[in-house]
């Protein structure tokens, strides 16, 4: 298998959604695993401006890590 360049992993990486383990633990993006450590940053950068763009979006004002975890709690 190839290894993902890193654009793409950054894009693999910047969502909200996790998946979880048979206990429901959350597991660790296998995309932010395979960045390069000196790519992590951009990450982080990303990954803010995608939540206030989603914020934005939204009519109470929730990222879409605040929506799944509703979603979660509210069994929907």
């Amino acid at each position: 298998m190839s290894r993902m360049d890193d654009a793409t992993l950054l894009e693999a990486a910047v969502t909200p959604f996790r998946e979880r383990d048979r206990t429901g633990r959350i597991l660790p993006s296998p995309a932010f695993m395979d960045l390069p450590p000196e790519v992590r940053d951009e990450l982080a950068t990303r990954q803010i401006a995608t939540r206030e763009v989603e914020r934005a979006m939204h009519p109470l004002g929730w990222s879409g890590t605040v929506q799944a975890v509703m979603t979660r709690i509210l069994g929907g």
